[in-house]
């Protein structure tokens, strides 16, 4: 089924608590993980609550991945949304996993904008709201 994007929900049981409580060390692998992953980025923004957590998000060409720790429970969840062909979302999630050391993981993939238009494409230029979907006239 075609979609215009990819959004997987991520859960990481029992990681490294010191790796999900470095704020440095967390921003770091959702930059790479948005890099290996085959993303453009954008920006980012991550903050460290006292006495611990973490959240941030980074923004990338294709949408983002945000992230919220508990390192008191060893626990981290991971959103990574994706639109277009060429990011693979799962290469994101591979490399997070390996770096917060997760013991056990979740993931949850959801179709976003499945929409019943021919030829779906991610940007395809023109409006497909007015029926002039890129070079095609639909409806």
């Amino acid at each position: 089924m075609k979609s215009l994007g990819k959004h997987l929900l991520a859960e990481y049981y029992r990681c490294d608590e010191n790796a999900i409580n470095d704020v440095k060390k967390v921003e770091r692998a959702l930059i790479e993980a948005a890099e290996i992953a085959g993303a453009t980025v954008i920006g980012a923004s991550f903050h460290r609550f006292e006495p611990y957590g973490v959240s941030g998000v980074v923004v990338i060409s294709e949408s983002h991945l945000t992230i919220h720790t508990w390192p008191e429970y060893g626990f981290a969840a991971v959103d990574v949304f994706t639109c277009g062909d060429h990011v693979d979302p799962m290469k994101a999630h591979e490399h997070l996993k390996k770096v917060f050391k997760t013991q056990n993981a979740t993931v949850e993939t959801i179709l976003r904008g499945v929409l019943n238009i021919p030829d779906l494409r991610h940007k395809p230029g023109g409006s497909c709201v007015r029926g002039e979907c890129g070079d095609k006239k639909i409806g």
